[in-house]
């Protein structure tokens, strides 16, 4: 809550586990220029959202660390008609979640888990009763069925039930209409977009960084409350990593000069930064796939306009374009709009602050041909809102092709190909020159490909 701007809102982290504890729960309230926040209680090991999602995400198929996403994208293609049998997997009891333990091993023997190739691997979590529930789990890599949509599905309304049971019991525990969201259950971007919807609460802030990686600034926030230092301001954007000058962008062009040259890379400086946008949005509007790395390396697992990849989303070839020129990615997994902020009540069927990408809303009806790019099979965008004061460069961009196309966003994804997403100049020029990448612009340098 302390980087949230709410004086007065229920704190709620849920997770797979820290410290033997999946969830925990109070309220902050400010006194005087300080932050008075206690943890009220926890849900403990071994009942956790997490490991319920992280389960069935293996019996999907999908085996890597962080694959639920993928579970979030395969879902709208699917119904939620197991949802009956998959209560035996996860039920709520007092507005508290517990597992159907009989279905997972996590509590009753040893998982390896271990960093292979600078990636955590994970023992498979469920147990054979969950394959004598729903029959064999998929084998990774092979076909998706229906049925594997339908449970995806079901997986995801399963989990988003459960989860707004508990938010209703902290609301009616607390009677505040404002929730600050952390814990690697807040990546659930589909389930944070209906918070407002399905719950009493009103007003929903969701941490940038809101699983581990996130403890660094609850570690900083907790030493600057003890040492006395009044509370820190808003943290409303994302822009908190390296950074780097006309300087470096330099030197990394002239360490590859021979491959630019040999690829028939054309390269230009242009000071004028308008001027940039509206050369970048002429390629955009052709088609072309453009790299932009500008600025303060976003913090978090999201891409926020200063490490990204950007393309036109009126174009409903564009994310086969992306996958044949870059991405390789899934077909079912959707793209992210980037909106300017004031125009988010114009194309979304509600309006708020979603600085992080953590949350995901349905485009207005009327709104979803304009943007197929970026409207998922349900309707839905997992948006990021863009301002002036947090971003003044990448708002300019958008409002640019605004201009141009009456569109006030952007295609966003993450500037890599299946690496980390890029930190310095020298890896998204070799990001840029390894794939067929039309367009990048680093800094106020401008690569084109011939």
């Amino acid at each position: 809550m302390d980087c949230s701007s709410f004086d007065r809102a229920v704190a709620l982290s849920v997770d797979g586990f820290g410290d033997f504890a999946s969830g925990a729960f109070g309220l902050g309230q400010m006194q005087g220029d300080c932050l008075d926040l206690n943890i009220d209680d926890h849900v403990y090991f071994p009942h956790s959202l997490g490991i319920f999602y992280q389960a069935m995400t293996q019996y999907l198929g999908f085996m890597n660390y962080g694959d639920e996403y993928k579970v979030m994208g395969l879902a709208p293609y699917g119904q939620p008609n197991l949802v009956g049998d998959l209560e035996a997997l996860l039920s709520s009891k007092n507005g508290l979640y517990e597992l159907g333990l009989d279905y997972f091993r996590h509590h009753r023997e040893s998982l390896n888990y271990q960093w292979d190739d600078g990636e955590p691997k994970f023992d498979r979590l469920y147990s054979p009763k969950l394959e004598a529930l729903l029959g064999p789990a998929r084998e990774p890599g092979t076909e998706l069925t229906q049925r594997h949509k339908d449970l995806a599905a079901s997986v995801q309304a399963l989990y988003e039930r459960r989860f707004y049971e508990l938010l209703a019991h902290l609301h009616g525990r607390y009677q505040c209409d404002q929730l600050a969201l952390a814990g690697g259950c807040a990546q659930n971007s589909v389930a944070n977009g209906k918070i407002a919807l399905h719950t009493p609460f009103r007003h929903v802030y969701v941490a940038a960084s809101g699983a581990d990686a996130g403890g660094a600034i609850g570690a900083a926030l907790v030493a600057a409350r003890r040492a006395g230092q009044p509370r820190t301001r808003p943290i409303d954007h994302a822009y908190l990593g390296p950074q780097f000058d006309r300087n470096d962008c330099r030197l990394a062009i002239d360490a590859e000069r021979l491959t630019i040259e040999r690829e028939g890379v054309h390269v230009r400086r242009m000071d004028d930064h308008q001027a940039l946008c509206e050369a970048v949005v002429a390629r955009i509007v052709q088609g072309h796939v453009v790299g932009w790395f500008q600025g303060r390396m976003e913090w978090g697992p999201r891409a926020l306009g200063n490490r990204s990849i950007l393309a036109d989303p009126r174009r409903s070839d564009i994310k086969d374009i992306l996958n044949l020129k870059i991405k390789r990615r899934e077909s079912f997994r959707p793209f992210a709009p980037s909106v300017l902020r004031e125009h988010v009540g114009e194309w979304f069927e509600q309006d708020a602050d979603v600085p992080f990408m953590a949350q995901v809303f349905q485009i207005k009806a009327e709104r979803r041909t304009a943007v197929p790019a970026v409207c998922h099979v349900d309707g839905s965008g997992r948006l990021q809102t863009v301002s002036e004061l947090t971003n003044p460069e990448y708002a300019r961009l958008i409002r640019t092709f605004a201009d141009a196309t009456g569109v006030p966003m952007l295609l966003n994804t993450s500037f890599n190909e299946n690496e980390p997403v890029v930190c310095t100049p020298q890896q998204a020029l070799a990001c840029f020159l390894r794939t067929k990448m039309d367009v990048l612009v680093l800094g106020d340098y401008v690569l084109e490909r011939s």
